[in-house]
């Protein structure tokens, strides 16, 4: 995935994108050092992040993840080389939830800093904030495009309606829209997104950076029963997934990873860029194993009747 300084449409050539929230919280910085080192030499040059990151982490505060990006930037020369987006709007120690321009504005200066960059490449409102008049946001976003603080915008977590209103806005003003997206979205949970963003994102010509690619870890395959989550971190986003059409899924995985001697998350992931309107899935990794599948999972194809297959088995 690549945005260039000519326009948008190289942002619509699928990729990876790596979910910088692991920088700071289960990556220290040598061993996030590490892993940037080994997304660049891989070709994974597309980071997203947020101001906010990783401040649930016992004696973080936020910004960890932003200032060891930007640390890695200054000592290793390689900002221009990739495509960066973080957000703005999410809480963290002393700063409150919201887009106002003010939040905006301080949000903006602050990740720079901490990015060690004069530039976002696509700057993402993180949620949405029905206590600020639209037209206050979509200006102050505005302005930072103006100024060439950021190049692109970008909505996580907005409703359809809400994401349409705001570009009807910008529209109308002559200001910058949201061309990217940051929905929910993989082989178990579909519906949001298909029925809800996809008719926007066909008709505005949207960029989605799909998240939670892996379901909170289910598509991996590790967890199929209750049992299996008993005593794991994991038990209170995984146990949803573990009913008879998750369990489908992963055996319809399980047989077509087979054909390709790939693993179930590899394909679940295939799946995705295979999807034409998914841009770049948000896909994170915190050892050189794991990295090296998410790797393989950019070099698997699937035939036509494969992704039929997963449809059917993921149908809802």
């Amino acid at each position: 995935m690549r945005i260039n300084k000519f326009g948008k449409s190289d942002l619509y050539v699928p990729q990876l994108s790596f979910g910088g929230n692991v920088f700071g919280w289960t990556l220290d910085e040598k061993d996030s050092f590490k892993m940037l080192d080994e997304l660049y030499d891989n070709g994974l040059t597309f980071i997203d992040t947020a101001n906010n990151y990783s401040y649930w982490a016992p004696g973080n505060v936020g910004g960890e993840s932003e200032a060891i990006i930007g640390k890695w930037f200054k000592e290793h020369k390689k900002r221009h080389d990739i495509v960066l987006s973080t957000k703005v709007g999410g809480s963290m120690n002393e700063v409150s939830r919201g887009l106002s321009k003010e939040q905006i504005v301080q949000g903006v200066d602050a990740s720079l800093r901490r990015l060690n960059t004069d530039y976002i490449d696509v700057y993402f409102s993180h949620h949405d904030d029905l206590e600020t008049n639209q037209e206050e946001t979509m200006e102050s976003f505005n302005d930072l495009v103006k100024a060439g603080k950021v190049r692109y915008l970008g909505a996580s977590n907005l409703e359809a309606d809400r994401i349409s209103s705001s570009n009807a806005l910008a529209k109308e003003k002559g200001w910058a829209e949201y061309i990217a997206i940051q929905p929910l979205y993989n082989l178990y949970d579909r519906v949001k997104y298909e029925q809800e963003y996809l008719p926007l994102v066909e008709k505005e010509n949207l960029a989605v950076m799909s998240y939670f690619a892996l379901a909170s870890g289910f598509l991996s395959g590790k967890y199929r029963s209750l049992e299996d989550i008993e005593g794991s971190s994991r038990k209170d986003m995984v146990k949803g997934y573990i009913n008879e059409r998750g369990i489908t899924i992963l055996n319809q995985c399980d047989a077509i990873a087979k054909q390709h001697n790939a693993t179930i998350a590899e394909v679940a992931i295939t799946w995705q860029l295979h999807k034409p309107t998914i841009s770049t899935p948000i896909v994170s990794a915190t050892s050189s194993t794991q990295l090296k599948s998410l790797v393989r999972s950019m070099e698997i194809k699937l035939s036509v009747e494969e992704v039929a297959l997963l449809d059917k088995a993921s149908v809802y």
